[in-house]
């Protein structure tokens, strides 16, 4: 998979699951749980121990029907280490060049974290192919619109405290996807081992993006 269609992939399904573990015992049970609500694009973060070797699992198992995903990557050489371990994309809290520069030698999609216009636009003219704005609680749909308005060839990705009841709004801002961790993953039903209930959320919120993209098409 080439890195356009990556980031096809990514944009058709319009949520990126961000899974943040304190082991990662189940992530593999997790990420099948989210694919089995229709969420395709699912991002580990290297914050979890023994995120790379899940990934190189995730990635035998799964790698035809997901697009997998690294996030809370600070630099090139976790980036490089990700993507060779089988991560299509990758995700940073902040900008560097670095990393979107190491994404597109081995043909990962790089999604830089921005918050202010000046970050954002930044992160366009370094190459990164989505913005990830974060952290997006204290900002808010509005905001997306605001900055949309004057840099609409940038394709933003809210992150941090997107629930069900912003997905809707944030993509009729504007977002190109949205990024949704704890709302979705949330540690305590993972260790109660209801997956069922897990694929049902991400169900739910596959099925905001998509009802908001619906209506602004009427439009």
């Amino acid at each position: 998979m080439d890195r356009q269609e990556t980031l096809g992939r990514i944009l058709e399904t319009g949520v990126i699951a961000v899974v943040r573990l304190q082991s990662s015992e189940r992530l593999l049970e997790v990420a099948r749980a989210i694919d089995a609500g229709g969420i395709r694009a699912i991002e580990f973060t290297m914050t979890t121990p023994g995120a790379i070797d899940t990934l190189v699992s995730a990635a035998a198992a799964m790698g035809d029907r997901i697009v997998l995903g690294a996030g809370t990557v600070l630099d090139g050489p976790t980036a490089r280490a990700a993507i060779l371990a089988g991560a299509r994309f990758i995700v940073a809290p902040t900008l560097s060049r670095e990393t979107i520069e190491t994404c597109h030698r081995h043909g990962a999609v790089a999604i830089p974290g921005a918050y202010t216009p000046t970050e954002i636009l930044t992160a366009w003219e370094w190459g990164a192919d989505l913005v990830k704005v974060f952290p997006a609680t204290g900002l808010g749909p509005r905001y997306f619109k605001d900055v949309l308005a004057p840099l609409p060839q940038v394709r933003l990705v809210p992150t941090g405290g997107v629930d069900l009841e912003s997905v809707g709004p944030f993509i009729e801002a504007g977002a190109a996807a949205v990024a949704v961790g704890s709302n979705l993953v949330d540690p305590r039903v993972v260790a109660a081992g209801d997956l069922g209930a897990l694929t049902e959320k991400a169900r739910a919120y596959r099925s905001a993006v998509d009802a908001a993209r619906d209506g602004l098409r009427r439009r």
